[in-house]
């Protein structure tokens, strides 16, 4: 198995800024006040593998069909997420859910590690689907031909905006600017979205 490290970068690059304050951050973070950090970890990282591969698997079948329409369509998905990053970062104000755990933090219970890691797994497999990040790893399936790099790419992101939201959330939701997070993300989604379609016209950049 050969990793595309330009891929993979590339798909790391974008979906960390994405996730960093979209509900799959305050949903991690909320439950790490219910569970045993490390639980809520490993739950929330085992849904995030399942919903990898199934964007990666999505992204293959879609670069099966006929090169300049899946380019195109692949550079329409990337500005629909530009579009929803930049709207983001407009109406960008704190997290309700954020702002009473930082209020109100609780000492987390220990109902057993199973249920916790279940209990994670179930909450974030269903919050992540259909997410832009989902979609955005599909597309840039069909965009690399390099399915693991992809995978591994959109898998490390995730989890590390989920260790951060376990170990540092209240921390770092106080500090962090998701004003600027979201545009960082944004530009970088338009960007893409700007070389797949040169590249849907004969002009491949990367």
């Amino acid at each position: 198995m050969v990793v595309d490290p330009t891929a993979f970068v590339v798909t790391f690059i974008l979906i960390l800024p994405a996730e960093l304050p979209d509900k799959t951050f305050i949903a991690t973070l909320v439950l790490s006040t219910r569970y045993a950090a490390l639980s809520v970890w490993i739950g929330v990282g085992l849904a995030f593998a399942v919903q990898s591969a199934i964007a990666v698997a999505a992204g293959q079948v879609l670069s099966l069909l006929p090169r300049t329409p899946v380019l195109i369509a692949i550079s329409v998905l990337f500005t629909v997420g530009a579009v929803v990053m930049f709207r983001s970062a407009a109406n960008s104000q704190p997290s309700t859910a954020l702002e009473e755990e930082a209020e109100h933090p609780e000492t987390p219970p220990n109902p057993g590690r199973w249920r916790a890691i279940w209990v994670s797994f179930g909450v974030l497999f269903a919050a992540e689907w259909g997410d832009l990040s989902q979609l955005t790893t599909a597309g840039l399936a069909a965009r690399f031909d390099a399915p693991w790099a992809v995978f591994f790419g959109s898998w490390f992101a995730l989890l590390l905006v989920a260790g951060l939201a376990v170990l540092a959330g209240r921390w770092l939701a106080s500090r962090l600017s998701f004003v600027v997070i979201h545009r960082v993300s944004g530009t970088l989604l338009a960007l893409l979205a700007v070389i797949t379609a040169l590249e849907a016209w004969g002009l491949s950049l990367i």
